[in-house]
């Protein structure tokens, strides 16, 4: 059974604005119900946490869909993304790190730097990411389970 989020919530800064634009392109040609956070146009001065963190709260706010954030590298991406309670963002950089993100994490944000690889390559990576389901495994559960306590509780049991 392949996973099909609802909806997908993208978002980056200037440093991935290409790569963004080519992922919203392939994401709705591909059938999916896209939410595009920005940035809508090229802004050499714009900051990744404008754009990302909004994206990261429409994940929260949705079950069942996932987001995608670019920058340059993806770090500061992902750091902007998981400081909203409830995300687990992933730093991707090959398609065994997007399913083991999802399978083994239960990732609901994926990170890519636009300046890291080929467009081709991270749309294979964003498809993975998108139809590979969490595993469900009792192990990655209950690591999920301690993160989530920690961020609602600030300990780990």
């Amino acid at each position: 059974m392949t996973f099909h989020p609802s909806h997908v919530h993208v978002a980056t800064d200037h440093a991935a604005f290409e790569l963004k634009e080519y992922l919203v392109k392939e994401l709705r040609a591909a059938g999916y119900q896209v939410v595009d956070h920005g940035a809508t146009s090229y802004d050499a001065e714009d900051d990744y946490p404008d754009f990302c963190i909004p994206c990261a709260q429409a994940v929260v706010a949705e079950p069942g869909s996932l987001g995608i954030v670019c920058g340059g590298s993806g770090n500061g991406e992902q750091i902007a993304a998981n400081k909203v309670a409830g995300i687990r963002a992933a730093l991707v950089y090959n398609a065994e790190m997007a399913q083991l993100a999802r399978e083994h994490n239960d990732a609901n944000v994926i990170s890519l730097g636009g300046r890291m690889q080929s467009v081709e390559d991270a749309w294979e990576w964003v498809k993975v990411f998108l139809t590979t389901p969490f595993s469900g495994v009792e192990r990655h559960q209950r690591r999920i389970e301690k993160l989530a306590h920690w961020e609602s509780a600030g300990a780990l049991s």
